[in-house]
């Protein structure tokens, strides 16, 4: 059996069925479970080193979180990414990112604004090599970072429940050639927005950003978004 899945590591503090759901969580979002590709617990729990159990646990998780999709008399299955999907998730991040640069720029601190800028080095710093699970984890720290500055705690709460979908979708969209060193520039100008106190420009940036990031989803996935409008 061609092993995929590391073997779980124990944590006394935590439950193993939650240990189980993050491994397969983060499985999904990084493409070695694949859309489509059938959950089989068996082979799952033998790859982890665990009981079915928690394997079935997990799987129940992420089906109620979109991950996982249930088919009758077939089995559990990587749930795809439907285009629809992908247009509804980026409506709304576009809506929030716009409204948390604009509360950013009126109530970052200088602090905040040199860890954003901090941010911008660290992710230069990985242009060269393209590493794309360190430069996802760069873009979720920035994005946070914004969040966090426009002091609305339930703003932050909302973005929050679409973490992990997001993380999925920035995978894939930071990986089209070009996309990084968009995205870095996108940014550059946002914390510049930002840190001037203009408020309006940081909205329509913060917007463009989540449209161009977005369109390069799309466009790994060989979907023009022009011919969906149409």
């Amino acid at each position: 059996m061609d092993r995929r899945l590391l073997p779980i590591k124990l944590d006394n503090y935590r439950p193993l069925r939650d240990i189980v759901f993050e491994n397969l969580r983060e499985a999904i979002i990084s493409g070695i479970l694949k859309p489509g590709e059938r959950l089989m617990e068996i082979q799952l729990a033998e790859e982890m080193g665990v009981s079915r159990t928690p394997v079935r646990e997990a799987i129940r998780k992420l089906e109620l979180e979109g991950f996982v999709v249930m088919v009758p008399r077939k089995g559990a299955y990587v749930a795809g990414i439907s285009v629809k999907d992908i247009t509804d998730v980026f409506e709304l991040r576009a809506s929030l990112e716009a409204l948390a640069a604009g509360l950013a720029a009126q109530r970052i601190t200088e602090e905040e604004t040199e860890q954003m800028e901090r941010l911008l080095v660290k992710t230069a710093s990985y242009f060269d090599e393209e590493k794309i699970d360190e430069l996802v984890e760069v873009d979720i720290d920035f994005h946070d970072m914004v969040y966090r500055a426009s002091r609305n705690q339930r703003l932050v709460q909302i973005i929050g429940n679409l973490r992990e979908q997001l993380r999925r979708f920035r995978t894939t969209s930071l990986s089209h050639p070009g996309r990084i060193k968009e995205a870095w520039e996108e940014h550059s100008k946002m914390v510049e927005a930002i840190a001037d106190r203009n408020v309006s420009l940081a909205q329509t940036l913060a917007w463009e950003h989540i449209e161009n990031a977005e369109n390069s989803m799309l466009e790994a996935m060989g979907i023009v978004k022009e011919k969906l409008q149409s």
